[in-house]
């Protein structure tokens, strides 16, 4: 008899790292999909399970939005009742959504075990709730798949309990399989009306840049400064929308003819976006490691990242909030480099982590 395995999704980036890894456990094991339902706009979730080509899940729990505390209370609560009917022998959880913590928390409660992907990455920033999500999964978890060579290092000095294996980002594996699929099918620079590197691509939307206001207003601030001088193409998270209706700024952006405000896109579109772009002004950790293995300058409005590699090795800049940093760096930030851009993987993680599930199973 095959062991059974839960993959426990919610929002975008879970169902990218899914894809990465679906076709292998629904080949070698009794695979379910559990999607909390965090994300439940179709652009946020139905768009991306049919671009990646993934199957529907089999249980969706429609917990929807609400306070950190309501989501994860009522995660834990939904997913322990599917964990109790179908008793996996594994449960996976993928990066450091709320979905992530709750999974986790849900199946190590039952006993069940934990295989975390997408382990060790570090801000510091406790202020983030995604840090504190990633720090509880990774200690609660009995297997860790590590990206990169400091992921590693970060769970090696919080003596974490669980087995740590290096294995490259799995982002990087969906990223190299659909780049050429979204050249060929995607036809977003048609309908924007845009050519290739005549556009800088903007994406904004974590909480402490859409529930601040004075963080918000500084980021608008460089946006419109720059609309002298470029086109921006901005595929607006809905939060990020309602944050700039609700602070006054959404005209101050939408009046512009060089500002291109588009709804969340598919994940080929997006990706044909980021190849594509002249630079990428983003807060987001998945565009962060996107723009790396393009090789297009990114400009991340943080004052740190757990990406500490793209930095390193000068495809990175953090700028925070600093308006004229935002601008300079638009300007000038031109990195040049022949080395290969391989620090988050060479696109052979998802097998890594396939042979490290099928091992650690059979010893029990």
């Amino acid at each position: 008899m095959r062991k059974k395995v839960a993959s426990i999704v919610g929002v975008r980036p879970n169902f990218v790292k899914l894809a990465a890894l679906s076709d292998l456990l629904d080949k070698n094991y009794e695979h379910i999909v559990l999607h909390t339902g965090q994300h439940y706009d179709f652009e946020l979730s139905a768009a991306f399970f049919k671009c990646l080509k993934l199957p529907a899940p089999n249980y969706n729990l429609e917990v929807g939005t609400g306070t950190h505390g309501y989501q994860v209370g009522e995660m834990i609560r939904r997913t322990e009742n599917v964990l109790l009917k179908e008793k996996p022998e594994l449960a996976i959880v993928y990066g450091d959504a709320n979905s992530t913590l709750a999974g986790a928390l849900a199946a190590v409660k039952l006993h069940v075990k934990v295989a975390h992907v997408e382990a060790g990455y570090r801000s510091y920033d406790k202020s983030m709730p995604e840090e504190i999500n990633r720090l509880l999964t990774d200690h609660a978890s009995d297997l860790l798949f590590a990206p990169t060579k400091t992921t590693v290092r970060n769970l090696t000095r919080e003596n974490v309990q669980g087995n740590v294996h290096l294995t490259g980002d799995v982002m990087v594996d969906v990223l190299l399989t659909y780049r050429d699929v979204a050249e060929r099918e995607s036809k977003i620079l048609d309908v924007l009306g845009v050519c290739a590197k005549k556009y800088v691509l903007v994406t904004f939307h974590r909480e402490n840049n859409t529930e601040n206001r004075e963080r918000t207003v500084r980021i608008v601030q460089a946006l419109k400064s720059l609309l002298d001088e470029f086109t921006l193409v901005f595929p607006m998270h809905p939060r990020t929308k309602r944050a700039l209706e609700n602070f006054g700024l959404f005209d101050e952006l939408a009046d512009s003819d060089d500002m291109l405000i588009t709804s969340p896109l598919n994940y080929l579109d997006f990706v044909k976006l980021e190849k594509n772009a002249e630079k990428i002004i983003t807060d987001s950790g998945g565009v962060q490691k996107e723009a790396y293995v393009f090789g297009v300058p990114c400009i991340t409005l943080r004052d740190r990242t757990g990406l500490i590699e793209t930095v390193e090795e000068g495809w990175n800049r953090l700028v925070d909030v600093d308006v004229r940093k935002v601008i300079e760096s638009v300007r000038t930030f031109d990195p040049r480099s022949d080395s290969p851009r391989e620090s988050l993987g060479k696109g052979d993680a998802a097998i890594k982590i396939n042979n490290l599930i099928a091992s650690y199973l059979r010893s029990f």
